[in-house]
């Protein structure tokens, strides 16, 4: 069993076959799928799709790159929409200095009430990074201060401070398709050193199709793919791989049932 902690089943590329799409991950074997959020207006629509798929949990929150359409959510509104039965987590927020979508402030305040709604639910922070490793480090220690929350760096890309840094204020590191890529080796690295029971794996589909399907869309059911070079890399068989992530999942995201196989 695999869980794919991590994809975007509300985009518009899953649409026209959403049913088969969730099929194929069951019949792979990935039992639970958690659809995350990028903008808080459209909850709703993420919220009636987990509920619609027995097998699929949500997310409430607002992407770094979408941190300007939406910056005046409260930490207590995303307190009161996360008590959803199906809402298993806060975000995605975070830092992104790749694009030049949302002025950095604003992410970062962001950030930090996504941060306030995760220690006041206890519910993970999912978090996106991407260039900007020595802020995220200042703001997760910062906030770790402030008191403990739940996190994890998604689909990590980051350099090896932010990933022992995430560890030791007790985050979890999710590896996504970039893993499998030929010139990830430093990806790989980094994965090697993270404790075993602070490793998960996820999708981000329809992005980041691993190396097996480079340049396609990207599915929950490829999450297999990836779990595979994990394990491979980090020396465990492919059941192994599959106990540790699933395991870590639960842990991580505690309000998400373990249904039946």
């Amino acid at each position: 069993m695999l869980i794919d902690t991590h994809c975007h089943l509300d985009f518009k590329d899953f649409a026209e076959e959403r049913d088969e799409i969730i099929q194929r991950a069951l019949d792979a074997g990935v039992k639970q799928m958690i659809t995350i959020s990028t903008r808080v207006a459209k909850f709703d629509q993420i919220k009636a799709l987990a509920e619609a798929y027995e097998q699929v949990y949500c997310s409430v929150g607002v992407h770094p790159n979408n941190a300007h359409e939406e910056p005046d959510i409260t930490t207590e509104e995303l307190v009161e929409l996360s008590q959803h039965p199906k809402c298993v987590a806060i975000g995605e927020a975070g830092l992104d200095y790749f694009y030049d979508y949302a002025p950095p402030e604003i992410q970062a305040k962001g950030l930090r009430r996504h941060a306030a709604a995760a220690r006041i639910t206890g519910l993970p922070l999912v978090i996106h990074a991407r260039a900007a490793d020595d802020d995220m480090i200042s703001i997760l220690r910062e906030e770790a201060a402030n008191g403990a929350f739940p996190f994890l760096l998604h689909c990590f890309s980051s350099g090896a401070e932010l990933a022992r840094v995430g560890v030791e204020l007790g985050g979890y590191v999710s590896f996504s398709g970039i893993l499998t890529f030929p010139k990830s080796d430093d990806i790989r690295e980094i994965a090697k050193s993270v404790p075993r029971d602070r490793l998960l794996v996820e999708t981000d589909a329809p992005y980041l199709a691993p190396k097996k399907w480079r340049g396609k869309r990207n599915e929950p059911s490829y999450v297999v793919n990836t779990a595979q070079v994990l394990a491979e890399t980090i020396g465990v068989s492919e059941d192994e791989i599959a106990d540790i992530t699933t395991e870590n999942a639960f842990r991580c995201f505690s309000k998400m049932p373990r249904l039946a196989a």
